[in-house]
């Protein structure tokens, strides 16, 4: 296993995820900020692990594995505990859709890779945003400083729903004359 700084960076983000659960559950004021700023750092290192094992090409295959493996625990994790803070059916119906479709795209691109069909299941425009507007509502509703925030976080999450079911639409459509096969 070759270990370059793309990779330290993922493992970096693995690392963080106690401390952001911790950081979730601390019983301080300030506790909803630290944790909203670790998950900001670490989708910040997501981007720039990426960018530099592009840049300096040093993409590696565990890398390309533990990569993708990190982001969707961190983010999941972070789901999980602003559906139990919210301890409601319309955040954790969002919620819910969002970790399945991870589950189930993670599944169909590993299945497509298998028989070497990778490239018809790649990453689209519509995943990209919904990943933003993902990250950008559970920053706001892991830190929550105001009502405004968290309308705002609120709506955003049932953008990134709707994309959530729109990108995994796409992606089963693309692999749909596959998966017909017998």
């Amino acid at each position: 296993m070759q270990l370059n700084i793309p990779t330290w960076l993922t493992l970096f983000r693995v690392i963080l995820i106690p401390f952001f659960v911790l950081a979730f559950y601390l019983p301080f004021t300030w506790a909803p900020v630290v944790c909203a700023v670790i998950f900001v750092f670490a989708a910040v290192t997501d981007w720039f692990d990426g960018f530099l094992a592009r840049r300096w090409k040093q993409t590696t295959r565990f890398g390309a594995f533990l990569d993708p493996v990190a982001d969707k625990v961190m983010v999941a994790i972070a789901l999980v505990l602003v559906a139990e803070y919210y301890h409601s059916w319309w955040i954790t119906l969002p919620a819910a859709t969002m970790i399945a479709r991870e589950i189930i795209i993670s599944s169909l691109r590993e299945w497509m890779a298998e028989i070497g069909k990778r490239s018809s299941v790649a990453v689209s425009w519509v995943g990209k945003v919904k990943t933003t507007a993902q990250m950008v509502s559970l920053v706001g509703l892991l830190w929550r400083p105001d009502r405004t925030v968290e309308y705002v976080a609120f709506a955003l999450l049932y953008i990134a729903t709707v994309l959530t079911f729109w990108s995994m639409f796409q992606y089963l459509n693309a692999a749909r004359k596959d998966l017909q096969e017998p």
